[in-house]
């Protein structure tokens, strides 16, 4: 192998995401105990376990939107900053999809998705707004381009924050329960907006209560319980052979929903 060839393999490998002993405390309650996780390019990784575990909390440390009391998170190799500019291009570059949608209320759909680039990337207002258009047509919101947030459904509205995520061109992103303020009927349209993204190769950490959607569309799931990682193994292997009780014991708890 080349020097070229191995420095190109030895990049692939460097984990997108990496936390390592990342510690945090609410108070008195200890909410993420030693976490140790990477993430590599192009993978799928899905976090569940019971409420309360840690899991939102762990996937919002990771653009700095919780901070850690100690241990180190890294994007790209490079240690997430304080604070300042440079963490506001790293936000850039991890896109955050959240429960509620996080519209701006008095913006249009195209305004919605056109401001982050025109705002932070400094992309021209015309090009922001072909690549926007593009954005919305593939997420099937297009026709919506000219309303406000309210005019739409939920799951419409979902599809739009994932649009405004996209044209920001991460190189991740978070999803933390983006279908659990949802009706019934919404959840596919918006999984299904995921599912693509991930045979594109996006690299994502979902939060999310929808099993169905772990199992088909992971590479890895990781269990969390009291703060902790108790097992992660790719979704066949998790689902059908847990290895600890807790795992288990959740397993049955959700097997009639």
């Amino acid at each position: 192998m080349s020097n070229t060839e191995q420095g190109t393999s030895q990049q692939d490998a460097m984990p997108i995401i990496e936390l390592r002993n990342v510690d945090k405390h609410y108070g008195k309650l200890h909410v993420l105990r030693d976490i140790n996780l990477s993430v590599s390019k192009g993978e799928v990784l899905v976090l569940i376990g019971p409420s309360g575990s840690g899991k939102s909390t762990l996937c919002r440390t990771i653009n700095r939107l919780e901070t850690i009391d100690s241990g180190e998170i890294l994007i790209d190799g490079v240690p997430l900053p304080q604070e300042g500019r440079e963490l506001a291009a790293l936000r850039a570059e991890v896109g955050m999809v959240f429960q509620s949608f996080n519209l701006f209320a008095h913006k249009t759909i195209l305004q919605n998705v056109t401001m982050g680039p025109i705002e932070v990337l400094h992309t021209p207002k015309a090009e922001a707004e072909k690549e926007a258009m593009e954005l919305l047509r593939r997420v099937g919101v297009a026709e919506q381009a000219e309303k406000v947030p309210a005019q739409l459904s939920g799951g419409q509205q979902q599809r739009v924050a994932i649009a405004r995520s996209l044209a920001m061109h991460p190189k991740a992103m978070l999803f933390d329960e983006p279908t659990s303020a949802l009706d019934p009927e919404m959840i596919n349209e918006v999984l299904d907006v995921m599912v693509e993204l991930a045979r594109e190769g996006m690299t994502m950490v979902v939060v999310t209560h929808e099993m169905n959607f772990a199992r088909r569309v992971a590479n890895r799931v990781v269990f969390m319980a009291d703060g902790q990682i108790l097992e992660q193994a790719a979704p066949d292997e998790f689902f059908d052979h847990p290895k600890t009780d807790r795992a288990r014991d959740f397993l049955n708890s959700i097997k009639g929903h």
